[in-house]
């Protein structure tokens, strides 16, 4: 039998012995098509290409494509398990020519691939062309030989292929393949042409206009083929079935769902088998690439997905999870093809096992409050839209789900009602809405937020550029339609690359630019109610409300941001291994040029302990180890050793980052670093670059704050620290090395100077020579300008004049580093006629000082002018004398 990786193989091997690169699968998350939710066509990575934007080294191409249609107007959630051929995930296998062949080789090789490399009867084949291609239809009769009654002319946009409203469109060629007359339906283009017997296998769309306003139209100057097959309905034709879940990638998902729960893969459960294999495709696709369960945007369309498997699951009896039991079979079916899988197989399993555990427990609830209310009910009368509402709003229900559990009852869902509760809840949650700026402000986001319907989804875990649609402009506090140059604005986008400030991490700063020459400086991103808000100075152009633009996040600034918040997580740990597991985070701040961490800590930290930290800190980025991510409960987080911050509000899930290597930290998934996190970080440890400590201190009664800086900051300050070594060391004449013990040295060889200059000092304004007393209202007073004398050493030597005997009062003056000392002492044979206290303020008045005190025989006093000594023993002699 031919397997579904041969097919993919034989057709990717046929355009590549034809000239054609092939060219791996594009991420099932558009980078360059702001208004798909998913890749859902081939030709979605050569979009730029089709239209002259991008240009690619080859003009050939051939792709097997995933694609996933499960949201907005490429919806087949609803049919999926319940018919043939409709999937949320496929595979899209296609050849294009960028200007190179047209019409005559592409239908060329479609026949050649068709009939002799995979062999299938010429007489089972016909195709359909756009009733006005009469070049097609000769073609296909030149190289197939096809009669007229098998090439079938089509009047409708079925065989006319349009880009959009504009831009590059052409007529098309369908080939179907005949299942026989034993299957009911009858040819495209008839009466009968819905039944199952005629199957379309291919499109051949030839590109050969340009769509400009309405009602012109010009042909192109290099005409492109664009094709699509779907793998999964050839492959049903080349196993010789007419159900692609009858396919072996798909057969071997069912059989293995079907030994898991012990139901038969082809009995009354057979539905819900076929239900858990598609969805389980298109869940760990979607997961590999990032995409991961959530209340917005795709990560909503995947826990729609998820969950309707999963209610499809319990209806089996499973006991267990059941989705990450059947991963491994995936993986063996299609992980050679898709390597990715195989990567990431640990994290697939993981958020299957966490999402479906989860909604277990709900699930049986919602069930229930389900029987209760269809109970109530009349033979098919709908169900209650408040119930419906409930179902959602209480168990996580989504209304598609609700529905899909009455589908075998008949039993329809009143929408309006449900619509009714839910703009209801949108009421109630506006009116209990306060925000954190001015009202007008707060208000303007709800409004918008009520308006658009759903947050801005963030792109920024796996990339730092993404193509989007502005769907919001505030500027001047009011919602515009345009912001011209020069103009501040806040932009609100459909999804986004930008982190929005928030966990201690800093907002992103980069650049949007669109059409018309448009380029927006964003210097911040904030968030409020899920809506990133993109806040930044309109450069050059116009911006627009619903204009396609590139968002890019200045790449050198966020990985600066990003090293050092991962730093901040290996901090936290080896402060807690060195001090405690007392130590709790109480605050941080991770920007790109630094790093602040707050933690409960009692007492200072020692330098010892500051060095400890530092080497841990920089042994754990030596290892390069990569840092994880995985998707939990906050309970199963904590639980497995995660640290959270304590009254931190988390929501269903939470994101949990590991660091480094710990082999004995079992519960912690042997890493050394586990937290709830939903900052970026690096990809490895190693990225950090070095981490230096630079600071720590007091923030408030047991708080302490350690600062520090990673990567280039910190290979900065270390080659600044070096220069100055070099510099110093020069002036010493010494090498480096030498330093610490030369400065020791000097620093001795000065005290011993400092000692020695206050002994002459001392001597000089106490001894016999330099008793200069004069008389002044009958008192002996020696007054004394001693200069750099330190103000500590006045009080003393005073008083040693004074025990001299020769004078009654004495007053000194110090100018040390600029700034006046004054001490005044009164002896016994002066008491009663000169107070210290009054002459000392009187001396302090003369410097720039106010008042001074003591006792009146001892006070002292400053001033910060150390130049005006004269005249503050001026003042004293005055006093005395007055």
């Amino acid at each position: 039998m031919t397997s579904s990786n041969d097919v993919r193989a034989t057709f990717l091997d046929y355009f590549a012995r034809n000239g054609h690169a092939v060219v791996e699968s594009s991420p099932l998350v558009p980078r360059n098509d702001p208004t798909l939710l998913f890749t859902n066509s081939g030709m979605v990575q050569f979009k730029n290409v089709f239209t002259g934007a991008e240009r690619r080294p080859y003009s050939r191409a051939t792709t097997a494509q995933k694609c996933v249609r499960a949201g907005g107007k490429h919806n087949d959630l609803d049919n999926v398990g319940y018919t043939a051929r409709h999937h949320t995930f496929f595979e899209m296998l296609g050849n294009f020519s960028f200007g190179d062949y047209f019409k005559e080789q592409a239908i060329t090789h479609a026949w050649t691939l068709l009939t002799k490399d995979f062999a299938l009867p010429k007489e089972k084949l016909l195709v359909t062309v756009f009733h006005e291609d009469e070049d097609a239809a000769t073609l296909w009769k030149k190289i197939a030989g096809l009669p007229d009654e098998k090439i079938i002319r089509i009047a409708t946009s079925d065989n006319f292929w349009r880009m959009g409203d504009t831009g590059p469109c052409g007529p098309c060629s369908e080939i179907f393949y005949d299942h026989g007359d034993k299957i009911p339906g009858g040819p495209p283009g008839s009466p009968e042409e819905d039944g199952d017997r005629f199957i379309e296998i291919w499109n051949l769309v030839f590109m050969q206009y340009e769509e400009g306003p309405p009602g012109t139209r010009r042909p192109l100057p290099r005409p492109s083929i664009d094709t699509g097959m779907g793998m999964e309905r050839f492959t049903a034709i080349l196993q010789g079935v007419h159900d692609n879940y009858d396919t072996d990638t798909f057969r071997a998902i069912i059989l293995a769902s079907a030994e898991a729960t012990g139901q038969d893969p082809d009995g009354p459960f057979r539905a819900s088998h076929r239900v858990v294999a598609d969805h389980l495709r298109s869940g760990a696709f979607l997961i590999a690439e990032g995409v991961l369960p959530s209340n917005e945007g795709r990560g909503y369309v995947l826990r729609r997905i998820l969950r309707r498997a999963m209610r499809h699951a319990h209806m089996m009896g499973a006991r267990d999870p059941l989705l990450p039991r059947l991963v491994p079979v995936l993986i063996r079916q299609m992980g050679a093809a898709y390597p990715e899988l195989v990567r990431a197989e640990s994290l697939i399993t993981e958020t299957l096992r966490l999402e479906e555990t989860r909604f277990r427990s709900l699930l049986e609830r919602g069930l229930g409050l389900l029987s209760e209310e269809t109970a109530k009910l009349g033979d098919r009368q709908p169900l209650p839209g408040d119930v419906a509402f409930k179902l959602y709003d209480t168990y996580g229900f989504p209304l598609d789900l609700t529905q899909d559990a009455l589908r075998a009852e008949g039993r329809p869902v009143d929408t309006a009602g449900f619509e009714t509760a839910m703009a209801e809840q949108r009421r109630r949650a506006r009116a209990a809405w306060s925000g954190t700026g001015d009202a007008a402000t707060e208000t303007l986001w709800f409004d918008l937020k009520e308006k658009l319907g759903t947050g801005t989804e963030f792109q920024g875990y796996t990339t730092e550029r993404a193509e989007a649609s502005i769907l919001a402009l505030v500027a001047g506090g009011q919602e515009v339609e345009t912001a011209p140059a020069g103009t501040e604005v806040a932009v609100v986008l459909n999804q986004t690359p930008f982190y929005a400030e928030s966990g201690g991490q800093v907002g992103d700063t980069g650049t949007i630019t669109g059409p018309d020459n448009l380029r927006i400086a964003i210097r911040d991103t904030q968030k409020k109610l899920g809506l990133f808000i993109h806040l930044g100075t309109v450069e050059s152009g116009t911006a627009s409300k619903d204009a396609p633009v590139v968002a890019e996040v200045d790449h050198a600034r966020r990985g600066a941001i990003r090293a050092h918040h991962s730093a901040t997580h290996l901090l936290h740990e080896a402060l807690r291994r060195r001090l405690g597991e007392h130590v709790a985070q109480k605050g941080s701040l991770n920007a790109p040029d630094r790093l602040r961490f707050d933690v409960s800590q009692p007492t200072p930290m020692s330098p010892e302990d500051l060095a400890w930290v530092e080497a841990e800190v920089n042994a754990r980025i030596r290892e390069n180890a990569e840092v994880t991510t995985r998707l939990m409960t906050p309970e199963e987080a904590v639980k497995a050793g995660a640290m959270a911050l304590f009254g931190e509000k988390y929501g269903e899930e939470v994101r949990v980052v590991g660091m480094a290597h710990d082999p004995e930290a079992t519960a912690k998934h042997g890493v050394y670093s586990l937290e709830l996190c939903g900052g970026t970080h690096v990809a490895r440890t190693g990225d950090i670059g070095l981490f230096k400590i630079v600071g720590e201190g007091a923030v408030s009664a047991g708080v302490r704050r350690v600062e520090a800086v990673t990567g280039a900051t910190a290979l900065a300050l270390v080659e600044e620290s070096e220069r100055t070594l070099r510099e110093a060391a020069a002036t010493l004449k010494a090498n480096p090395a030498e330093l610490p013990a030369r400065v020791a040295a000097l620093v001795e060889e000065r005290r011993k100077l400092e000692r020695e200059v206050a002994d002459l000092r001392r001597k000089l304004a106490t001894g016999a020579s330099a008793q200069e007393v004069e008389t002044i209202a009958d008192l002996r007073v020696a007054l004394r300008d001693l200069g750099e004398v330190p103000p500590r050493d006045l009080k003393s030597l005073a008083e040693a004049i004074l025990k001299g005997g020769t004078a009654d009062v004495v007053a000194l003056v110090s100018s040390a580093e600029g700034k006046a000392s004054i001490v005044v002492a009164v002896g016994e044979a002066a008491k009663g006629k000169a107070d210290a206290v009054t002459l000392v303020r009187a001396a302090s008045a003369a410097v720039g000082g106010k008042g001074g005190g003591g006792r009146p025989d001892m006070a002292q006093a400053g001033g910060p002018d150390g130049d005006k000594s004269a005249e503050a023993l001026a003042a004293i002699r005055g006093a005395l004398a007055a």
